[in-house]
């Protein structure tokens, strides 16, 4: 059984003869992602016929979970734990398949086995990002991690970061401890995962409370599952007994790695008087002293307590069990005991498994309040002290072994209790929680020759522009408008079809208009931003908002969709394109050459946008030339956004100017930046806004936004008319499937109903506002393939 139901194909959509043959599914070898790939939309039938076989296969296929935390056999509560979450996953799921990443201290001197696939060490950050890049080329579809601050090294254990920001599937953590009052190091790390996690596993109410509540996490994100324990029978007391020498005594015990804060000193003080009530008692204290403990001092804590012991005169009535057990040999202990004691000093004591597997196994508890036992014994499954406080620890204890019955009938009724929490119920609540986050939310695949609705526009444009964010689908007056996307909404009404009057006739003269005004004569350079009141907020904009200006120009002079908005666009073009001289940034530089290109298409002899593509591309050629490495193939030595704009415009100018050399370089760099925006699973991945700016560095997964994915269109458009070359359709085809959702999400972004499109894909999935950018992106982007798959058509 798989964690994902097969997929049909009854509602699936149609896809595009031109883009099927352009990008077929079956051409890559991964099946997961073809199988990704159909649930979003059904091949036409030449593609089927290649990839039926391969489909059905992938349909099957289960989930691969990249499982990370310490394991067995480390000897500490998370690696146990993260063995039995794979133990018990697997058992109830055996096609699940678990790549286990095992946290190893900084010594490394644990002999992991199978099914560790990678060791992560301590404090060591190459350890951490190599284990990121493994678990991106596993091709798993889902991080659980399993989250203590003193596992990862660090501050507060922020290496962890390292690994997190760099893989791109969902991430489900489960926190084993949650502060209730973080130091700053330790709000930082996990709001940081809290940012990146798409589901957070907590074992209590309180832990959820705080999580919410100190740090600021969505609900939604939240999960309480208990601590899974194991399935035995109850009332072999006395087998177990018999098995340890411990027949005829009245046995008491605490187990866990002994150091300060356990509250053993409270539990040994308080012997004296439940022994000469019951001289029969036994405490068995069960536990190695904390590795970091001795460490630092040896055993002078152990030796403390014994010589408490010693002094109050209960040595004979105490049993040190100094070792760490593994998991069944402790169980078998703790159903030995009748009563199961966690005397802990502070309220804020993290989750206690073998305060779970007492309960489970049917034990009699007495503790102190602290947070998991409040929630775990309450109504009578136990009894409550006050910290620290020995004479309440004996009357409790005393009066339990005083009444065999009510001992009794507490015991069953943790038992009972303990039925919802035993490993296959576990493994069930984990089932449905990893099916929640896997399942993908694709969109119908429209017909390209079908335009996207245009709803979508219409709701943020007024008669002053278009209104640049948008609050969830709300238009947000308070952020005003821009040329950047009034020069990018032009350009779209001019692309539109006639099916879109009167709106795009409407349109095109409110966004010409807003680029008319933007111009401001006094310095000669484009203004940006305008506020709500019709007011400009600045004298002069940026390089790239002024570069898309004149790109709108030229394009409007060539495209514009009446003769009047042509003449309108070539006279403000000759009058504006001077701005470019200056122009610093490399985008800005390109924008104003695509627009150059545009404006010689209708005026093959205009000396000024010839000049622009004939300085432009020198520019950029200079810039590749002191930038590439052997394994950098690009302009400058970081990416930042829109990308493929860079070889876009050198490709457009080779091809205007005759130069082959442009044109070499523009392919050269286009293949390189298209290749690294390719995901391990075959997907398109654009280069997120967390990759902007590190030198030399290969991008992190997030954040994903549209406006790349219609760059890589265009760009792949301007290859293909380089080369004639299938491969840019299949490029193309990549980055327009991943609107509806063959990303790495697996979300629908763009609506092909409305014609809107959210503003991106973040760690957790949708960032769920449809701001001007991403809605002209998708728009824009629909134009250039279905340009670019009818042109490839002809061909």
């Amino acid at each position: 059984m798989s964690f994902l139901a097969n997929p049909t194909t009854a509602n699936a959509k149609q896809l595009p003869s031109g883009l099927a043959r352009g990008f077929k599914p079956s051409s890559i070898t991964d099946l997961r992602i073809e199988r990704i790939l159909r649930r979003g939309f059904m091949l036409d039938e030449d593609a089927s016929a290649n990839g039926n076989s391969a489909a059905n296969q992938a349909a099957a296929i289960a989930p691969r979970i990249a499982l990370v935390g310490g394991y067995t056999p480390r000897r500490c509560g998370i690696a146990t734990f993260t063995a039995d979450i794979h133990d018990s996953i697997r058992a109830a799921f055996p096609d699940t398949k678990i790549d286990v990443y095992a946290m190893a201290p900084v010594t490394n001197d644990i002999a992991f086995a199978s099914p560790v696939r990678g060791v992560i060490v301590e404090n060591d950050k190459d350890s951490f990002i190599a284990a990121a890049r493994q678990i991106e080329s596993s091709h798993a579809d889902l991080v659980w991690l399993q989250h203590e601050f003193g596992l990862f090294g660090g501050y507060a254990g922020d290496q962890i970061l390292e690994l997190l920001d760099r893989v791109a599937a969902p991430l489900i953590v489960t926190l084993h401890t949650v502060m209730p009052d973080p130091d700053a190091d330790q709000r930082r790390v996990i709001e940081r995962i809290i940012a990146r996690a798409s589901k957070l596993i907590v074992m209590s109410d309180r832990a959820a409370i705080l999580l919410r509540d100190i740090y600021g996490a969505d609900p939604d994100q939240i999960e309480i599952i208990p601590h899974g324990v194991p399935d035995r029978p109850f009332g072999r007391s006395d087998q177990f007994k018999a098995e340890h020498d411990l027949s005829g005594r009245k046995v008491i015990m605490t187990f866990g790695l002994l150091s300060p804060g356990k509250g053993i000193e409270a539990m040994i003080g308080a012997l004296p008087a439940i022994a000469s009530a019951h001289p029969e008692t036994l405490y068995c204290i069960v536990g190695a002293t904390h590795p970091n403990l001795v460490a630092r001092e040896g055993e002078a804590y152990r030796d403390s307590l014994r010589k408490l012991a010693s002094d109050l005169g209960v040595e004979d009535n105490i049993r040190w069990i100094d070792s760490f057990l593994e998991t069944e040999d402790l169980l078998d202990l703790i159903e030995a005991a009748d009563i199961y004691v966690t005397p802990y000093l502070g309220a804020n004591q993290a989750t206690s498994g073998t305060l779970s597997y007492a309960v489970a196994l049917g034990k009699a508890v007495v503790s102190t309040p602290y947070a998991h036992a409040v929630e775990l014994l309450a109504d009578d499954r136990g009894v409550f002290v006050p910290f620290g406080d020995s004479a309440a620890l004996a009357r409790e204890i005393g009066g339990l072994l005083d009444t065999p019955d009510r001992l009794h009938a507490m015991q069953k009724r943790a038992y009972d209790h303990g039925r919802d929490m035993i490993w296959p119920a576990f493994a069930a609540r984990c089932h449905d929680l990893v099916s929640q986050v896997l399942q993908p939310h694709f969109s119908p695949f429209a017909d390209l020759a079908q335009s996207p609705g245009l709803e979508g526009l219409l709701r943020i444009c007024d008669s002053t522009g278009i209104i640049q964010h948008s609050i969830f689908s709300v238009p947000d007056r308070a952020h005003g408008y821009c040329v950047d996307d009034n020069a990018r909404a032009l350009m779209l009404v001019n692309r539109l079809g006639p099916d879109a009057e009167p709106h795009r006739s409407r349109l095109a003269a409110v966004f010409a208009g807003f680029v008319q005004s933007a111009w401001n004569d006094d310095i000669e350079e484009f203004r940006n931003f305008m506020g709500y009141a019709r007011n400009w907020l600045e004298a002069s904009g940026s390089q790239d908002s002024c570069g898309r200006a004149l790109w709108a120009l030229g394009a409007t002079s060539h495209q514009g969709i009446t003769p009047s908005l042509r003449r309108w666009a070539q006279c403000l073009f000759d009058r504006t394109i001077g701005s470019a001289a200056d122009f610093g940034s490399p985008r800005a530089t390109a924008f104003a050459m695509l627009g150059a290109d545009y404006r010689l298409d209708a005026d093959r002899m205009n000396e000024a946008a010839r000049s622009v593509l004939e300085k432009g591309g020198e520019r950029l050629m200079t810039l590749f030339a002191s930038a590439r490495r052997d394994n950098w193939i690009w302009f400058e030595s970081v990416l930042a956004y829109d990308n493929c704009r860079l070889p876009e415009a050198l490709i457009r100018a080779g091809l205007r100017l005759d130069r082959p050399d442009f044109t070499r370089a523009g392919l050269e760099t286009l293949r390189w930046v298209l290749d690294i925006q390719i995901s391990p699973a075959g997907l398109f991945r654009p280069v997120g806004s967390e990759s902007f700016g590190r030198a030399h560095a290969l991008p992190r997964p997030f954040d994903q936004q549209p406006v790349e994915a219609w760059a890589a269109i265009d760009a792949a458009h301007a290859a293909y008319d380089a080369t004639r070359d299938r491969q840019w359709l299949s490029h193309a085809s990549r980055a327009y499937a991943w609107f509806f959702g063959s990303n790495d999400r697996g979300v629908a972004v763009a609506d092909p109903v409305s014609g809107s499109c959210h503003d991106g894909i973040n760690p957790r999935g949708l960032n769920m506002n449809e701001g001007a950018e991403s809605v002209l992106a998708y728009q824009l982007a629909h134009c250039s393939i279905r340009d670019l798959m009818s042109k490839a058509d002809a061909n």
